[in-house]
């Protein structure tokens, strides 16, 4: 395969290649398919084969378009990794080739070529290839319906993939691209052709986030391109229309302000368009709308046309998979596709933990779906209002009767769902006649309406919970919870599924108030341990693992820890070292480590020592697979560095002996130095951990810890990796504490780390900031020497984070540093010393008298420091609230020692 100056195949190489082709797209091929692909990509080698690859595509009209399509697919992949390394005489070569097929007679060869012609597109830029844009101009301005529709799904794909290439400066260009084609392109939504309005009007909507300024001049021809097509005879062009008013109402709502009116009314419409994917885009609008921040006003008279559109789309449609799904009898074993993946969340110390969506217990986004979620955002936003149109039609669907009607029942529980938090004022005080209604539904004869009665249920437990103070609310509670247990038992998988879910919604709002019916409690959920599939034993471990973090320490009873943990120790023996199923067995010990506090120290052993050897395998298979005898999945290290912190939270220093007999350090370590992020943030999280309760064992990696911590502050991609920077921050503090003047080495490098962040905090996530804050404040207390004589560049950020913290001992380490700093350099606060005064007022009680006499002694000292009105001044600069929370610190000067000194 030599490539001359006019290049032409050889025919026993054109040969070859269809003959491969042929081979493997064929179903019928005895021929090994992986031998074929190799023998291809030996052939990629060679400097023209995709010279061959093009010719096919294009002129090999003797072959099956199946062939050529196949060529000119393994084409764009080659390119993909190929083009710019390839010879301007090759790559001139396959572009001439495409151009004169963007009008082949055949619709897949057109379509196959304008994926190619988007790839050396974003691989080799407009200004390299000028002749496609006049030869699309051309095509789309003649009047052959192939040659308009090849340019227009070539142009369509460029669009999708780099639309940003249209709207740049080209150099031979007197105007940018976009411009050449946007007339044209809006031109086309008038077209008699369907595909020529889908592509156009597909093509334009790209733009709308990049809003280039040819379409922002041109947005009155696009609106009413948009209403003109609003009710075109293609279902995928009113989808695209409904999606043109959802881009514009997020990005540019101002455009559609003036048509509001209309704009409602065409969505009602297509709302109950008969095509569900038209009607699920024009129901992503009303969430759109809100987001926009327009006056809610403008929406209120549509209210009583929009909630029963919104009802009746909740009803399951005839085709949806759930109905097929909740037929599945328990005894049915999961098939390895019904087990979605699931992703572990590394372990975050701080305020901003994030929250699991337990209320989305319908899994593929649909109208319904979609429809129940708009509802909640307009109960939300709208409250009792939507209450006089709604409950009149939710009673009817509840009130019919019949096998038929079950489904309007089914939409009626999810409604009243769906309003529950946004409703609540109007619901409350008919509460006990809700619940009333639904406790029996748990028993239904179709499985969707007792798992939706369990969502439901769950939906209003943080208002059955606040019940629970008088005798009529325990005795409801206590249906709830017995009702829920019950259906964690039932047969179905779809109800076993909900069941689990709402009670673990029920256990998190009730708290302490399950202890007394802890017992009953875990017998259900140990019974549904040993008769679940494999899908739904990971909610079980869900809702053991919410229990444990519910009630806490309450859980070190013998007679619970006799029911509870020999199943989920049997388990645990059961799963070998490379077996996903550990994942969520390993985050219910973490909760009930940290529950069972020392209780759990029967137990640890074994799971530290498993734990640990976990570890050590992936780290070996992550160089060296076969050796290890597994596949390296971070997944597994991330889970086992989030048990031995629950160990240690737990265990407290009864975990020291174990770290002792380990090499846990040594491998903690190279954790913290672990390329993945989530596998950095869990080990910094430990390494805080074991700072805690056993620093004495981190001590001899102590410097290589700190300067590894120090690091991921100091990191162009900071937002990026914003929770590794959180947990390394909170440890380098957790050491501070504990290591004290050994960590002064380090002590300049963290703070000059600490403060761009502290100057940036609107940039950055608020526990970040807060971390920030007290590590800054311990490293002051430990080394008051070196951090004070810089506190003047940083003391007004500092103290607006401190203030912004929350009473603990944590702050109070943090305004332990303070003081030490003002102590040691009394001027370097002064022009801060506003905002060091609400730092102070942020405190709602200061619990450590200590502390309290500290800063005491502080303001007394500014008190005498600042005369001749000045004190005065500063204080005047405060705002009433403050200075009077200042007023607990005003003690008589006679019993405070000044300890700044004019």
């Amino acid at each position: 395969m030599a490539t001359s100056v006019a290049w032409q195949p050889q025919e026993q190489g054109f040969n070859e290649i269809c003959r491969l082709l042929e081979q493997q797209i064929s179903p019928s091929s005895t021929a090994d398919k992986s031998q074929i692909w190799q023998q291809l990509q030996q052939y990629s080698q060679f400097p023209d084969f995709n010279n061959y690859l093009a010719f096919i595509l294009a002129r090999a009209e003797g072959k099956s378009v199946e062939i050529r399509q196949a060529a000119g697919l393994l084409l764009k992949n080659n390119l993909r990794t190929a083009y710019k390394s390839m010879s301007p005489s090759n790559q001139q070569y396959i572009k001439s080739e495409l151009l004169p097929c963007l009008g082949a007679a055949d619709r897949h060869i057109r379509s196959t070529v304008g994926t190619i012609v988007s790839v050396v597109v974003q691989l080799g830029g407009i200004a390299g290839w000028l002749e496609l844009l006049q030869a699309l101009v051309t095509c789309l301005d003649s009047n052959d319906i192939n040659h308009m529709e090849g340019a227009m799904d070539a142009l369509s794909k460029i669009c999708e993939d780099i639309p940003q290439v249209l709207d740049s400066d080209v150099p031979g260009l007197a105007e940018r691209p976009i411009n050449i084609f946007l007339p044209r392109l809006l031109q086309f939504f008038q077209s008699p052709h369907t595909s020529l309005r889908k592509l156009s009007l597909g093509s334009v909507n790209q733009f709308i986030m990049l809003m280039p300024s040819a379409l922002f001049v041109s947005m009155d021809q696009y609106l009413q391109g948009l209403f003109l097509l609003s009710n075109d005879p293609s279902a995928e062009v009113r989808k695209l229309v409904c999606a043109a008013f959802n881009l514009l109402i997020e990005v540019r709502p101002s455009f559609l302000e003036p048509h509001l009116r209309n704009l409602f009314e065409y969505m009602l419409q297509v709302n109950k368009d008969t095509d569900d994917d038209v009607a699920l885009e024009a129901c992503e609008f009303w969430h759109s709308y809100f987001e926009a921040q327009l006056p809610h006003e403008n929406l209120k008279e549509f209210l009583p046309r929009l909630v029963p559109v919104l009802l009746s789309n909740m009803i399951y449609a005839d085709d949806d998979e759930s109905l097929v799904e909740a037929e599945e009898d328990e005894s049915l074993p999961d098939r390895d596709q019904d087990l979605k993946p699931r992703f572990h969340s590394s372990r975050l110390h701080g305020s901003e933990n994030p929250e699991d969506d337990d209320d989305d217990i319908v899994n593929v986004w649909n109208l319904r779906k979609c429809s129940a979620a708009a509802l909640d955002v307009l109960s939300n936003v709208f409250g009792d209002e939507i209450l006089p149109t709604l409950m009149p039609v939710i009673q009817a669907k509840l009130s019919a009767s019949g096998d038929e009607a079950w489904k309007d029942r089914e939409a009626a529980v999810l409604a009243l769902g769906a309003i529950a938090e946004g409703c609540i004022k109007g619901l409350y005080p008919h509460l006990s006649e809700i619940v009333a209604f639904l406790i029996p539904l748990l028993d239904d004869k179709f499985p969707l309406i007792r798992s939706i009665s369990c969502w439901t249920l769950s939906r209003f437990s943080k208002f059955i919970v606040q019940d629970i103070g008088h005798q009529n609310g325990r005795e409801q509670f206590e249906k709830v919870l017995m009702g829920l247990l019950k259906r964690i038992l039932d047969t179905n998988k779809r109800v076993q599924e909900a069941a689990c879910s709402a009670f673990a919604t029920l256990e998190e709002e009730a708290a302490e108030e399950l202890a007394p019916r802890l017992e009953i409690i875990l017998q259900h959920l140990m019974m549904a341990f040993g008769k679940y599939q494999r899908r739904n034993l990971r909610i079980v471990y869900d809702a053991i693992g919410t229990l444990a973090d519910a009630v806490g320490f309450e859980l070190n009873q013998p007679v619970y820890l006799d029911i509870l943990m020999p199943p989920l120790i049997a388990k645990w023996q059961l799963l070998p070292n490379s077996d996903k199923d550990l994942f969520p067995l390993l985050e219910c010990f973490t909760s009930i480590a940290q529950a069972l506090g020392a209780g759990f120290t029967q137990f640890a052993q074994p799971v530290f020592q498993r734990c640990i050897n976990i570890i050590q395998t992936q780290q070996l298979a992550k160089v060296d697979s076969v050796a290890a005898g597994a596949q390296y999945d971070k997944e597994f290290v991330v889970c086992c560095l989030d048990l031995l912190s629950g160990l240690a939270e737990g265990l407290g220093s009864g975990i020291e002996s174990l770290v002792a007999q380990s090499n846990l350090r040594d491998m903690l370590l190279q954790c913290c130095m672990d390329d993945a992020s989530d596998v950095r943030q869990s080990a910094f999280a430990l390494l805080g951990d074991l700072a805690r309760v056993c620093p004495v064992h981190l001590q001899a990696r102590l410097s290589d810890f700190l300067d590894i911590a120090a690091k991921q502050l100091n990191t162009p991609k900071l937002k990026e990796t914003v929770s590794v920077a959180n947990n390394a921050c909170w440890a380098i503090g957790e050491l501070a504490v504990k290591a004290r003047q050994e960590i002064s080495p380090i002590v300049m490098t963290v703070v000059l780390c600490l403060v761009p962040i502290l100057k940036h905090s609107e940039e950055l996530n608020k526990s970040l900031i807060e971390n920030s804050a007290i590590t800054l404040g311990r490293l002051a207390w430990v080394c008051p020497e070196l951090v004070s004589p810089h506190m003047e560049h940083f003391m007004q950020p500092w103290c607006i984070a401190l203030s912004m913290i929350r009473d603990d001992t944590e702050k109070e380490d943090a305004f332990r540093g303070l003081c030490a700093m003002v102590k040691a350099n009394p001027s370097g606060a002064l022009s801060s010393l506003v905002f060091m005064c609400r730092a102070i007022a942020s405190w709602h009680e200061i619990r450590s008298e200590e502390l309290h006499n500290e800063v005491c002694q502080v303001l007394h000292g500014y008190k005498q420091m600042l005369r001749n009105g000045a004190w005065d001044q500063c204080m005047s600069a405060l705002e009433p609230p403050v200075k009077d929370k200042l007023s607990k610190y005003q003690v008589h000067d006679s019993i405070v020692t000044l300890i700044i000194k004019a």
